[in-house]
């Protein structure tokens, strides 16, 4: 309760002083200068700065301590930043035609433009609206139940339980709850908040919030929406293929009447909730005789007497062995790594970076398996992306685009490999798979990794219709439906009407969290992870390479991480991997002998759907 309140008062003490924003409005008659331009953005970036610890603040003891109080806090200093962010955004667009200005100067100018997720019109009321909708939406997400056998089941408990659940009916229990229990009743809310939104973003000269977005990638938002439908052209054979034989095994598991060997995949049955990983439905689809990987990570985690801040230690073991300084003192006091009993939080995993200095943290509510091993390494990948750039100016605190700051963990969890844990003494070197097991190796890997492709793709591709209107309120659920069916192969265990709303059962579409870096981070990881087995001098199949304790990799990585958003991403690109595009092809040299042998199986089958 201190806690609360000291927040509480700092909120009263914010909310007491005028937007920054609100004194940096040109009062000169004569037109914007170069000058002006830079005057302006070093008072923007004081002010945001300043406002910047007291939000991270609220919105930790919002995400790790739910109440009706902690919601409010988080509205109300939200509301804030959001007004303070959009005057800002309206002043910068002044400068932007001013002239002299240098490229870096208008390239911090579009920041401030871009800075803003949900953008609030400058009416009355509106940026408290906003924040208002946005707040209860996620915390209607993290308080979200569904049942299993008629009892409620938390959200963290129902993603564990569908990993291992082969019961179709319980299946689909858990999947028409949740989505019922959690989606369904946000419908009217996130309608009313793309409405504020898109108001906002049009006073700030885009078309509609999805432009917006896709405008922060130092490329036209048209181009940029074409480059993701590029790479999805490289890497979608790879997932037709996998799709293809993934279907097969379910129909051999469960029967046509549960699932058929042609058409679509029904998205309860892959192991998750959103049917975006499929992973854990390795048993079913292992190939046999070389389906046994020689070791299972929760059961090593679990023998070894493993618990949730042992796995958190090992994973900041691989980045010390890369030559990182280990993780602060303030991060292990600090930090949820286990879902506390006693109130409500937030469950979905996330990095953070309170101060933009050194109190970095994660929440969590970390269970002793090997995905939560796995998300441990991508969250501290953020981390250290946070610390290593924290010189940088305010404006340049970031990834150099946010596919690469979920790139950064996840390339490094790609290099948890048996030689790997062999080092960290998890596996036993004489059980170390030979050879032959390597394609259920990377059929495991691609279970998760090539599944998630689509998923990635069409989460904003659904907000990008939202926004622009081309996906009315009236057809929310069947776009949602169709985009699913075109672009993963599968569709719901039971039919959906417009009195649903199955995107709100995804956190990031209550949260407003943009997903297409997820989509960006898939490729990116396999292009830095090929970077720097080439730098390791590894001479091995790629899937096998491991970096771990190599700090020449660490150093070159750390010189790019150090740049933050400072450079254009293709600079920051070319920094690490040389190759200023990003490709969907080092993904595909990393699953080769696996595509291979896909086709093989699936020969003679009716793939697509």
């Amino acid at each position: 309760m201190k806690i609360l309140l000291s927040v509480a008062a700092l909120a009263v003490a914010l909310a007491a002083q005028p937007l920054a924003a609100q004194s940096t409005a040109q009062t000169s008659a004569s037109a914007p200068s170069a000058a002006d331009a830079e005057a302006f953005l070093a008072r923007a970036e004081a002010a945001m700065a300043a406002h910047d610890l007291t939000q991270n603040r609220v919105d930790w003891i919002n995400s790790t301590y739910i109440t009706d109080d902690s919601d409010a806090l988080a509205a109300e200093v939200g509301a804030k930043r959001t007004a303070m962010n959009v005057d800002f955004a309206l002043e910068a667009a002044k400068y932007a035609n001013a002239p002299g200005l240098s490229a870096e100067t208008q390239r911090r100018l579009n920041l401030v433009r871009t800075k803003l997720v949900l953008p609030a019109p400058t009416a009355p009321g509106a940026a408290q609206q906003l924040n208002d909708i946005s707040t209860r939406l996620q915390s209607a997400y993290g308080k979200g139940k569904g049942t299993l056998r008629g009892q409620p089941i938390n959200g963290s408990d129902i993603e564990a339980e569908m990993g291992t659940d082969r019961n179709p009916n319980e299946l689909k229990e858990m999947w028409v709850s949740w989505h019922d229990n959690v989606g369904a009743p946000m419908r009217a809310d996130y309608a009313r908040m793309v409405g504020i939104a898109n108001a906002g973003a049009k006073e700030l000269g885009y078309a509609d919030t999805g432009a917006m977005w896709r405008s922060k990638y130092d490329m036209p938002a048209d181009d940029f929406a074409k480059l993701t439908d590029k790479l999805w052209s490289e890497v979608k054979p790879l997932y037709d293929d996998l799709h293809c034989y993934t279907r097969s095994k379910l129909n051999e598991k469960y029967g046509d009447a549960v699932q058929s060997k042609t058409g679509p995949i029904r998205a309860d049955l892959l192991g998750n909730m959103w049917a975006q990983e499929w992973g854990n439905i390795y048993d079913i689809v292992a190939p046999k005789g070389a389906g046994d990987l020689g070791y299972d990570t929760t059961e090593l985690l679990t023998a070894k007497g493993y618990d949730p801040v042992k796995m958190v230690k090992a994973g900041e073991g691989f980045y010390s062995s890369l030559g990182f300084t280990p993780l602060p003192q303030t991060f292990w006091d600090r930090s949820q790594i286990v879902k506390p009993r006693d109130r409500e939080v937030v469950c979905h995993a996330s990095a953070w970076d309170l101060d933009n200095k050194d109190d970095i943290r994660i929440k969590m509510c970390t269970k002793v398996n090997g995905d939560d091993f796995v998300t441990i390494h991508h969250e501290l990948g953020h981390n250290y992306y946070q610390r290593a750039y924290n010189k940088q100016a305010f404006l340049y605190l970031d990834g150099a685009n946010d596919g690469f700051h979920e790139a950064i963990g996840d390339f490094v969890a790609l290099s948890i490999t048996p030689d790997y844990l062999v080092k960290i003494g998890l596996l036993d070197p004489a059980k170390v798979p030979s050879a032959d097991k390597d394609i259920g190796l990377l059929l495991r890997q691609a279970m998760d990794k090539v599944a998630f492709l689509p998923f990635g793709l069409l989460i904003d591709k659904w907000r990008w219709g939202v926004f622009d209107g081309s996906i009315p309120e009236s057809g929310y659920q069947k776009a949602w439906t169709d985009l699913r069916r075109e672009y993963q192969g599968i569709v719901p265990p039971v039919e959906r009407d417009e009195t649903r709303f199955d995107p709100g059962g995804k956190y990031h579409i209550p949260g407003n969290t943009p997903y297409t870096r997820y989509f960006l981070a898939r490729l990116l990881q396999f292009q830095f992870y090929q970077a720097a087995c080439k730098q390791a001098g590894w001479k091995g199949p790629l899937h096998r390479c491991s970096f771990y304790g190599d700090k020449k990799v660490g150093e070159k990585l750390n010189a790019m991480l150090e740049m933050g958003a400072s450079k254009p991403w293709p600079d920051a690109l070319q920094a690490f991997t040389g190759s200023r595009e990003m490709s969907g092809k080092p993904m595909l040299a990393y699953f080769a002998p696996l595509q291979k042998w896909l086709k093989t199986q699936n020969k003679g089958k009716q793939c697509g759907w």
